[in-house]
């Protein structure tokens, strides 16, 4: 998953440290030493992503955070900072951030994170379809059908949302943290198997009896929908 960053950053070293890291995963990074050049570059290009910095010169990154919201730029905005107190979490959060991550960070997290908000991102801009398709699979987001090709396929409202985030994501690798945040609304593992229970339920609606499996587990991974 290749995209474009725009890095807000004013300390050399750890924006080259930065754009090195995104570089080699293949990404295109824009970069800018202070907050009205961040802003400026926001408002005028298309990023994937923004990797802002909390504390820059000549405008402060949550002063740029909140122009860029009031601008209407959804762009997703990860805020980088020293200052990781609760309050300060908040306050970028407040501010419209998407994810506040304290320094010093990993890589490897803020990689991660940055990845996470372009699934969010491609997410949302899939939740204006009404009507979701996998190979022969129709789910109809106002009236709530299921088919599968002619055939009608009644879901539990659990099991609606379940599958309806899964075409949201299909290609993708869907883990059960995903699935727990995005469909349950837990913000940890609850150590059940409710994740398990509802895909079988779902997969053997959707699946059996057809040529053409959508389900597929991903050992160690996840699951993902898809018509391969």
């Amino acid at each position: 998953m290749a995209g474009r960053i725009l890095l807000v950053e004013d300390d050399p070293q750890i924006g080259d440290y930065i754009a090195r890291g995104f570089a080699e995963e293949g990404f295109t990074v824009d970069r800018a030493a202070n907050g009205r050049d961040g802003l400026f570059l926001a408002t005028d290009s298309q990023f994937d992503v923004v990797v802002l910095d909390r504390m820059l010169p000549g405008m402060d990154g949550l002063s740029v955070l909140k122009a860029l919201r009031a601008a209407e730029v959804e762009t997703p905005v990860l805020v980088l900072s020293a200052l990781g107190s609760t309050d300060d979490r908040v306050a970028g959060l407040t501010a419209g951030a998407d994810d506040y991550l304290g320094k010093p960070f990993s890589f490897a997290e803020l990689f991660a994170r940055v990845q996470a908000l372009m699934r969010r991102g491609s997410g949302r801009q899939k939740a204006q379809d009404t009507v979701l398709r996998c190979a022969d699979l129709e789910l109809d987001r106002l009236t709530r059908q299921v088919k599968r090709g002619a055939r009608k396929i009644t879901l539990q409202p659990r099991e609606f949302r379940l599958l309806e985030y899964m075409l949201l994501h299909q290609g993708e690798v869907v883990t059960r943290t995903m699935l727990l945040e995005a469909v349950w609304d837990y913000h940890f593992d609850p150590g059940t198997n409710v994740i398990d229970v509802h895909i079988s339920r779902l997969r053997r609606k959707i699946d059996d009896g057809e040529e053409q499996a959508l389900f597929h587990t991903v050992r160690g991974a996840g699951y993902r929908m898809a018509a391969d």
